[in-house]
């Protein structure tokens, strides 16, 4: 079932996660300013924004399996922000960062632990899309140590996955629970999309790719 889930998700969702996966989405994070401490500080706000959903899903999650993957996660991504924000020289206190990414907004009104699960696989999909970019641009930068970090950041997203689907692997009960996983995984997804689409169009730029 695992490949088969992960599968109908990515089918379901193929234009919004190709079009977070380009070279655009870096341009709508960072509002038009590609440099790389505005670059570092999107990346930085989206790992304090991840950690304290998690944290937030852990506190008030009744399946004990979930609350300890929730908890787990929330300590890996304040790991993660921790990392990113040593890199700037001006960095945002983690919990005290006022901009919080849409996906985030999603993720948090999940409140059935099948939702979360399916959510959390929406999100990182997302978030390898982000690192892929992340990563690519610091090469593009030559800063190949930068570069690394968010390559080694996109190994423990591909773990956050494996374990995110395990989850509604071992929690759906029925068709109908993997269908509402599947559609909080595609409205994570959505959630992500419709950001990305609305900054570049505030900007006077065509979220869709010229052919």
């Amino acid at each position: 079932m695992t490949d088969d889930f992960i599968e109908s998700v990515r089918t379901e969702n193929k234009t919004a996660l190709s079009r977070l996966g380009s070279s655009k989405a870096l341009y709508a994070e960072t509002d038009g300013d590609i440099e790389a401490e505005t670059v570092l500080r999107a990346a930085a706000i989206a790992e304090d924004a991840a950690r304290e959903t998690f944290e937030l899903w852990a506190d008030n999650e009744s399946n004990d399996d979930a609350a300890s993957l929730f908890s787990d996660l929330a300590e890996q991504e304040a790991d993660h922000y921790e990392t990113v924000a040593g890199k700037l020289d001006d960095a945002p206190d983690a919990g005290d960062i006022d901009e919080l990414p849409a996906i985030q907004s999603t993720l948090r009104s999940f409140e059935s632990t099948i939702e979360r699960a399916g959510g959390l696989v929406g999100r990182c999909l997302v978030a390898k899309k982000s690192k892929e970019q992340y990563t690519g641009y610091f090469v593009g930068d030559a800063d190949p140590r930068t570069a690394s970090v968010f390559r080694e950041l996109g190994g423990d997203v591909e773990d956050q996955l494996d374990r995110a689907v395990d989850l509604v692997e071992s929690i759906a009960e029925s068709d109908d629970d993997l269908d509402r996983a599947r559609e909080a995984a595609s409205e994570a997804i959505q959630a992500a999309y419709d950001e990305y689409t609305e900054s570049l169009e505030s900007m006077g730029v065509n979220p869709k790719p010229v052919c």
